[in-house]
């Protein structure tokens, strides 16, 4: 179904958040890299889950750190009360795979392209599969250990020397100590 969760078609770009006032803005938890044109007045988004949209932005502006949409609902109507744009909050705003724009660099890759690869050491060893990743302080790839449990893994040249997306792995080249439990 478009817009699930497990639909690999479409990547999360944000998250709606909190209303912010009374006049149907909402607060945007933002996932993409470029929010100035992925959230543009005009923009349609699709929505998770699908029943919510698609939805339209109809004004964007950011106060103090913090993206604000103002959005419309698929029949064109506006949100325009605190109340009517409270019922979207936690909806995932998604976009197809096809929409993203081709990376200029050869070391980045978009999340969804690492999210499911096998992960090995250096000798060919599995380590088990990269499961999700995390922008945090540094990003970070959440490795899930065939024995159970998640490794956290520093997405770093040198601790990840080798990401082959048509191979469908990642080598990873872990210092001593990462992958205890």
């Amino acid at each position: 179904m478009p817009g699930d969760l497990h639909d690999t078609d479409t990547v999360v770009v944000g998250r709606i958040g909190r209303p912010h006032g009374v006049r149907g803005l909402t607060t945007v938890e933002v996932r993409t890299d470029d929010p100035d044109a992925r959230f543009a007045p005009g923009t349609v988004l699709r929505t998770d889950p699908a029943g919510r949209g698609p939805l339209t932005v109809v004004d964007k502006r950011w106060h103090s750190g913090t993206l604000l949409l103002q959005l419309a609902a698929p029949s064109g109507e506006v949100y325009d009360a605190r109340e009517t744009v409270d019922a979207l909050r936690n909806t995932l705003l998604v976009v197809p795979v096809a929409e993203l724009p081709e990376l200029d660099e050869p070391d980045s890759f978009y999340d969804h392209q690492l999210v499911g690869l096998a992960a090995r050491l250096p000798d060919g060893s599995p380590l088990g599969e990269i499961t999700a990743v995390r922008h945090e302080a540094q990003d970070l790839l959440v490795l899930r250990r065939p024995e159970g449990g998640e490794a956290l893994i520093p997405f770093v040249a040198a601790i990840v020397p080798t990401v082959d997306l048509t191979a469908g792995h990642v080598v990873i080249d872990p210092p001593e100590g990462l992958l205890d439990l």
